[in-house]
């Protein structure tokens, strides 16, 4: 049996190798490779949150002729128009030639992220530390987030209704912040915890401050400094989004610096890749979308989620603003029939230290392009529109593989929220390694080709 598993791996090692997305390439198009990898560093080291990453990317498509729909837009052939959810989801649209009833290329993406958030009232003082205390957003490995520098991100809004930025640690001079772990020496006693309760959530809060005045405690100069750098008191945190993010910057790894180590690669590395691909979109056939959504990472909740009727209304709108006095819904159930979406996300890629997690006859693998997600369970993509991603992936000349978990059916990210309306779905994207941590690894080469993929799409 032993011999027989080390053929098997050996098999498909050999397989890996054989099927990379890199041996495809001609020289131009690996320029092309590290000119996108850099832009992509670039951007996700600004859009660290759901909020920033709407920021960053309207300063983008307005550079590029984009402008918000309105009221009184005009929807011809051509036109660019985006449209911001309350701040944190957004559109981008090409209108196509065909008309919208025909139906439209949807590309959605989540641009939320696992992080640390700071609770209403945070700020606590104990054993002569300024602490603030946390919960989280999605699913983190807690151990993961003890001993690295991190930095607080996000805004303060105020009763009079002005809002305060926050971003602190981001820059190479700013002070970062941290949640200490025990030293070997002193944590005998806590070393049967299991995997994850080796640090408890309640455990992660981080050290903001130190240093006490003459004649006050170290909360109370936080309190002070909160009051002069920002002009907030601790009553106005009740109304803040702040979060604790991780400060590293994006790197290339390995000597051929063929991977991207970066925070918050799920799923702003599929997000940026949508917002490229629709910018050189001209006059589609078909209206094209890219639809930035947040939440995913704790259920595609609240009113910028995907479970949220926003996606549905703007077709609704634009449908409107064409036809006018003749909207019925008749006009909308026809549109969402009609559309077609790719519902883009990371997932795991095979680990060459733990590949044994994978079926590996049917296991994604990092710089092989990007991989169809077939869940099981009914959670596929039905077979003809399975066939349909094929044929346009080809005849791009866009590798593809495809990815299935272990032993088990299993469905995901904002696909489901959008099928249920009717559209027809698929959920691809790239492999990815140390997923949901503070520093995950991506290929240079499969991020390019996600972007490839998608501009496809929008044009088939």
């Amino acid at each position: 049996m032993l011999a027989t598993g080390l053929a098997l791996t050996a098999q498909f090692s050999q397989a890996a190798e054989e099927n990379s997305s890199w041996l495809a390439l001609s020289k131009k198009e690996l320029k092309k490779v590290e000119t996108y990898a850099t832009g992509y560093k670039d951007f996700i080291h600004k859009a660290r949150t759901e909020i920033s990453f709407v920021d960053e990317t309207v300063k983008l498509v307005e550079a590029q002729g984009f402008k918000p729909l309105k009221s009184d837009s005009v929807l011809t052939p051509g036109a660019r128009f985006y449209d911001v959810n309350r701040g944190r989801a957004m559109n981008l649209i090409v209108i196509g030639e065909k008309p919208l009833t025909q139906g439209v290329r949807i590309v959605g993406s989540h641009i939320d992220s696992p992080r640390i958030e700071l609770k209403g009232r945070p700020l606590y003082e104990k054993e002569g530390f300024a602490l603030v205390q946390t919960y989280i957003h999605g699913g983190i490995k807690n151990y993961q987030w003890v001993n690295i520098p991190l930095a607080l991100v996000g805004h303060v809004d105020k009763k009079d209704g002005s809002r305060v930025k926050i971003s602190i640690g981001l820059d190479a001079d700013d002070p970062v912040f941290m949640v200490p772990d025990l030293a070997p020496h002193v944590d005998q006693e806590y070393r049967k915890r299991s995997n994850r309760e080796v640090i408890k959530k309640e455990e992660l809060d981080a050290i903001i401050a130190s240093k006490p005045g003459k004649k006050s405690k170290v909360k109370q100069q936080v309190i002070a400094y909160l009051k002069a750098e920002y002009g907030i008191s601790l009553a106005d945190l009740v109304s803040a989004e702040l979060a604790l993010v991780p400060a590293m910057k994006p790197r290339d790894v390995g000597i051929d610096r063929a991977l991207i180590a970066a925070y918050g690669q799920d799923d702003k590395l599929a997000a940026y890749a949508s917002v490229k691909a629709i910018l050189e979109q001209e006059t589609p056939e078909y209206t094209a979308m890219a639809f930035l959504v947040d939440n995913e990472e704790v259920g595609n909740i609240n009113n910028t989620g995907a479970k949220s009727t926003y996606l549905v209304d703007l077709i609704s709108e634009m449908l409107y603003l064409n036809k006018g006095g003749d909207y019925n819904d008749h006009f909308l159930r026809q549109a969402l029939k009609n559309t077609k979406v790719i519902s883009t996300d990371v997932n795991p890629g095979v680990n060459p230290n733990w590949p044994g997690v994978w079926d590996l006859g049917n296991a994604p693998r990092l710089g092989q392009g990007v991989n169809l997600k077939l869940y099981g369970g009914g959670f596929n993509a039905n077979s003809e529109y399975i066939a349909w991603t094929r044929s346009y992936l080809d005849k791009a000349d866009i590798l593809w593989q495809t990815s299935t978990y272990k032993g088990k059916a299993s469905g995901g990210t904002i696909g489901s929220s959008l099928s249920k309306d009717n559209m027809e779905v698929i959920d691809f994207g790239v492999p990815v390694l140390s997923i949901h941590s503070p520093y995950a690894l991506s290929s240079k080469v499969d991020i390019y080709s996600l972007y490839r993929a998608m501009s496809a799409f929008y044009r088939y």
